[in-house]
């Protein structure tokens, strides 16, 4: 089990090419479930997923972040987003400048690699305007997009675009 844990992190890939065949709502759920048991400070667990499938909603999402026209193309895509309110009430403002953008951050990794493990094609933007997926999708006022994640079955296996060796970004303190 443990070995399957790690295959699944080092294989997973950011996927920007995907099946036009929906994905069934059981699949779906199970990757929404994932976010849901991901760590978070205090157990606030400050996240909200606004689930879109609308193909005019997932156009205009699109545009709002930069222009990446896959959004468009994934079947399903969801827009995590942290309530600050609920970070506040807890930790004040470090909650709201700190901790719910782990917790989200989190929440976006477990569903990543819950749609992996499910064989689905997942991939996160952080490059989008926050105002405007705000008043498109009608996010209320304590929410805070922190992400666009896309999901789909691939239409392509996404190249492996390596990572720096260990030595280069562990510094030991003694």
């Amino acid at each position: 089990m443990q070995e399957q844990v790690l295959k699944t992190i080092h294989q997973r890939r950011s996927c920007r090419r995907f099946q036009e065949q929906a994905l069934p709502e059981k699949v779906v759920a199970a990757i929404l479930s994932a976010g849901t048991w991901a760590p978070t400070a205090g157990n606030v667990q400050p996240w909200f997923f606004y689930v879109v499938r609308d193909g005019y909603l997932k156009e205009k999402l699109s545009q709002s972040a930069l222009g990446q026209g896959f959004i468009a193309e994934a079947p399903v895509v969801v827009v995590v987003c942290a309530d600050t309110q609920r970070a506040r009430a807890t930790y004040k403002q470090r909650g709201v400048d700190l901790y719910c953008l782990q917790d989200t951050a989190a929440a976006c990794q477990n569903m990543l690699l819950a749609a992996h493990a499910l064989g689905v094609g997942s991939c996160w933007v952080g490059a989008f305007d926050e105002r405007s997926v705000s008043q498109l999708l009608g996010v209320l006022p304590a929410h805070r997009p922190v992400a666009i994640l896309c999901f789909g079955k691939p239409a392509e296996v996404p190249r492996n675009p390596g990572r720096r060796a260990l030595e280069d970004v562990v510094i030991e303190v003694d």
